[in-house]
């Protein structure tokens, strides 16, 4: 019974020692380094694409890319629970103050602009409004159609939820007209939708249906459904482009960011300077961005 034992032993010290070392023959393959990338889901598409481009240039790099909301990316660069967040606004000064109470000093870079664009269903007529106008329409000063030269149907307003970095920037300079002391809410019939996708989609099957979205995400059957805003009546009345983000003549336009907990180093620094090299700013062209090069 003894020796049966002894021969039990053995073989489980064997076994134990050949799993230690195939584990540390695979060693090797395993990401050196892992980055976690969280926030705006306007910039999920894009960083995803990033990430995807940039990890098979380095398999020994693990990038995990996850959308939610540029709050929800802050808070957690806040918390210290993320390397890198995405935010489609910039951080706000207390969101600053708290994460530099938690020992996390902030540092942004811009890494793409972006139009807000403003898109109606392809049966609405109405092609064109002033940055008043739509900020009556989603405040709830204007409520049908024909009082802006539509039909006469009732207005049903589209936006993002209260997280999302797109809702806060739209409330600001749209809806306030960029106006700090400006108070100006949403209308309280305005439909939140959780994602880009969410908007795109209700637009195209609503004929009453107004919503706004990053100009990367409208789709190719509904750029001729796009308003052209003007700052006043006295215009001119602008469509969202690459070339009217850059040339500052489309009036709702917007840097996209990234924060990292303190002054990058090591691989995030390697990876915050390729996104902003040429080549990586080809992919923000390539998906309806406009680059910052």
């Amino acid at each position: 019974m003894k020796f049966a034992r002894l021969i039990l032993f053995v073989f489980l010290l064997f076994i134990t020692t050949c799993g230690r070392g195939s584990g540390q023959s695979s060693s090797p393959t395993q990401a050196s380094a892992y980055i976690q990338n969280k926030g705006s889901d306007t910039m999920v598409n894009l960083a995803l694409a990033w990430a995807e481009r940039y990890q098979a240039e380095h398999p020994d790099l693990s990038l995990s890319v996850t959308g939610g909301g540029s709050g929800t990316g802050i808070a957690a660069l806040v918390n210290g629970t993320v390397d890198i967040a995405n935010a489609s606004r910039a951080m706000t000064a207390d969101e600053i103050k708290q994460a530099e109470a938690n020992g996390i000093t902030p540092v942004e870079f811009v890494v793409s602009r972006d139009a807000i664009a403003v898109v109606v269903n392809p049966e609405n007529p109405v092609r064109r409004l002033t940055l008043q106008q739509v900020s009556d329409i989603y405040s709830g000063k204007i409520n049908r159609w024909s009082e802006i030269g539509g039909d006469d149907r009732p207005i049903v307003r589209l936006s993002r939820e209260t997280n999302s970095g797109t809702h806060v920037y739209f409330l600001q300079t749209v809806i306030r007209l960029g106006d700090n002391n400006n108070k100006t809410l949403f209308s309280m019939d305005t439909l939140l939708l959780p994602s880009s996708e969410g908007i795109i989609n209700e637009v195209r099957q609503n004929p009453n249906a107004i919503g706004y979205d990053g100009l990367g995400y409208i789709p190719r059957d509904l750029m001729g459904s796009l308003i052209a805003v003007a700052h006043d009546v006295k215009g001119p009345y602008v469509l969202p482009s690459i070339a009217t983000v850059n040339d500052n003549s489309y009036p709702v336009a917007r840097d996209l960011y990234m924060y990292t907990a303190g002054e990058p180093a090591g691989a995030i620094k390697d990876y915050i300077n390729w996104i902003l090299s040429s080549e990586a700013q080809v992919i923000v062209a390539d998906l309806g961005f406009v680059p910052i090069k």
